[in-house]
């Protein structure tokens, strides 16, 4: 995955940085995997707004991805690969030799014509989902799982990977993106290789309409809001905050909000400052 880089020609198009998406194949997405989406524009059940800077957008549809891969044994041919706008990570489009498709999310290198397979007797090649139990050591991995039959719930963003670092009885211990060192059970599925389209950190917007069609609305300073509105708001001109830095609800910022009894903490080995956790639980 290249990255595009455009002209100044216009004041839009000035320091602008997309990506080239020459590897997707296809801009129609199988339609018995799509399900209609529903905006909530950070809104909970009763209507209140709990993630600010967040309405608008282009309408999109959300494609079923196959987070549990348990179609063990069965091989797949990689039909096409797709720009997923509910995600920064491409999709291929799985079709099985039982006639069957699925989406999985795409992982560096994986090509139109690609064979993949899940299950024990997996290939160990990019791709292929296996058990941790059945991975070697050192094997770089994604979409995993953290409860064995949920599903993947970790390293499922663009660019990223973790590490398989040692297998001790029921236990895994993996190295996230993060930097984080946590214990999983061997018997949590995962997908071999890295995913694909790393170069997506590396976007340059170049306007505010772009970001709007995203979904994302402009973000204000509160020491630009009067009293009433923000914590940091008021005074004649460039006031200081005063005092301790808080968020829009009051809340002051820098404050962990870990539960310090969780129970995963006992699976944390190292935090991703490198910090051991408390197994207090």
């Amino acid at each position: 995955m290249a990255l595009k880089k455009y002209k100044p020609t216009t004041p839009g198009s000035r320091g602008t940085i997309l990506l080239d998406r020459s590897d997707v194949t296809t801009d129609k997405p199988e339609r018995t995997l799509t399900s209609k989406l529903r905006k909530h524009t950070g809104r909970n059940n009763s209507g209140k707004i709990t993630c600010r800077h967040k309405g608008g957008g282009n309408k999109k549809m959300y494609r079923q991805i196959d987070f549990k891969r348990n179609k063990f044994g069965i091989k797949a041919k990689v039909s096409t690969i797709e720009y997923d706008p509910n995600r920064n990570v491409h999709i291929a489009l799985l079709v099985y030799v039982d006639g069957e498709k699925r989406y999985i999310l795409c992982p560096k290198g994986l090509t139109i014509g690609g064979i993949v397979e899940s299950g024990p007797e997996a290939e160990i090649k990019s791709g292929n989902a296996l058990a941790l139990r059945d991975m070697p050591l050192g094997s770089t991995v994604h979409n995993i799982e953290l409860t064995p039959g949920k599903g993947a719930q970790m390293v499922r963003s663009a660019g990223n990977s973790a590490q398989l670092l040692a297998k001790e009885d029921e236990l895994a211990t993996l190295r996230l993106p993060s930097g984080e060192m946590r214990k999983v059970k061997v018997d949590c599925m995962a997908t071999l290789g890295e995913l694909g389209n790393s170069d997506w950190k590396n976007i340059v917007w170049g306007k505010a309409g772009r970001r709007r069609k995203l979904g994302i609305r402009p973000t204000v300073r509160g020491s630009a809001m009067n009293p009433v509105d923000h914590p940091h708001g008021g005074g004649e001109g460039k006031a200081p905050i005063g005092g301790i830095p808080k968020s829009f609800t009051g809340k002051r910022l820098g404050r962990k909000t870990r539960k310090p009894k969780k129970a995963s903490s006992k699976m944390i080995i190292t935090n991703r400052k490198g910090k051991k956790i408390s197994s207090k639980a």
